[in-house]
């Protein structure tokens, strides 16, 4: 990076996905600006939207979460889970987030606010400021609405999906506009293909914005597959798909995991038939850059010093 200007870094994602991006990148003297997809309506978060008539919550509360500089109990505090009585299942994040797009009347002022709060550095921009629903259209033509039942598969799972589309067809965020234009280095993912990553690619105006940034591009590729989303896929089919929506030749850098985790960790991945994604490009315009990317221990997810670390060696390249 180029010590003459603090770097402008845009993270583009959802989800837990990001979160790891975000964690190990705030460590360093940039300036963050992660954008979110707005499409989740699963679980506590598809309670508040249905009940309060609110836009999503979860992920962009992921996302300050990442990006806080504040004491560990108020982070404790966004991320605890009710167990009993109503609220039970519900996350105190979301509520207060909800609650602030009620008194202030507006869910952009809500996360700037809960951003204040929570002493982030950088950013948080919801993609959109649309309520919208995410649809998936599979191979054998049926179609499925809603995000959750996308990610948490009622059909079966090993049916690919065609396409996926947004109702109705939002408008970008102008802030999400900006920030990618002002970009140094634009990061994707990682995270669930089609319910985190590509949802922000289906919002008018992002690809283009993208296409005609002047930033480099990373493409953060997926540790795993998921069941449902990704089976079976290898890097060319998240590449293929991603190119779909964001369009070809426009990523620079794939910065693609070469640690293989032991067969233990692997074990509990495979009941849920998910297989570690293997790099089958030999050959291919977009440079791959492979690393040691992942935790040493428990789940398998990237590590966020490591990956923070490799990203910002290809911001020199």
């Amino acid at each position: 990076m180029s010590k003459q200007k603090t770097a402008n870094i845009v993270v583009i994602g959802g989800a837990t996905g990001i979160f790891q991006v975000l964690t190990g990148l705030k460590k360093y003297p940039v300036h963050l600006s992660a954008i979110v997809s707005m499409a989740d309506d699963g679980g506590s978060t598809g309670r508040l939207r249905s009940d309060l008539g609110v836009l999503p919550p979860g992920d962009i509360r992921r996302a300050l979460i990442a990006l806080s500089q504040s004491e560990k109990h108020w982070l404790d505090l966004f991320n605890y889970r009710f167990a009993k009585g109503e609220l039970a299942g519900h996350n105190f994040g979301n509520i207060f987030l909800s609650a602030l797009e009620q008194v202030t009347g507006n869910f952009e002022k809500a996360v700037q606010l809960a951003g204040t709060l929570l002493n982030i550095k950088g950013e948080v921009i919801p993609v959109t400021l649309q309520d919208i629903k995410l649809h998936a259209i599979l191979e054998d033509g049926s179609e499925i609405a809603g995000e959750t039942n996308i990610d948490i598969p009622r059909h079966n799972g090993h049916l690919r999906i065609k396409k996926v589309f947004l109702k109705p067809q939002p408008k970008a965020n102008p802030k999400a506009i900006l920030a990618i234009k002002k970009a140094d280095l634009i990061v994707i993912g990682p995270g669930d293909l089609f319910t985190s990553i590509i949802p922000n690619l289906l919002v008018k105006g992002i690809p283009i914005a993208i296409k005609k940034s002047k930033a480099k591009k990373i493409y953060v590729a997926n540790l795993m597959t998921k069941y449902g989303e990704t089976t079976n896929f290898k890097l060319s089919d998240f590449l293929k798909e991603l190119e779909k929506y964001l369009g070809k030749n426009i990523l620079d850098f794939i910065l693609f995991n070469s640690k293989k985790p032991s067969k233990t960790r692997l074990k509990k991945y495979g009941k849920e038939n998910s297989i570690l994604v293997k790099n089958d490009l030999s050959s291919y315009s977009i440079k791959i850059i492979e690393t040691d990317l992942i935790t040493q221990k428990d789940l398998i997810r990237h590590d966020p010093n490591k990956t923070a670390e490799a990203i910002l060696k290809l911001s020199d390249k």
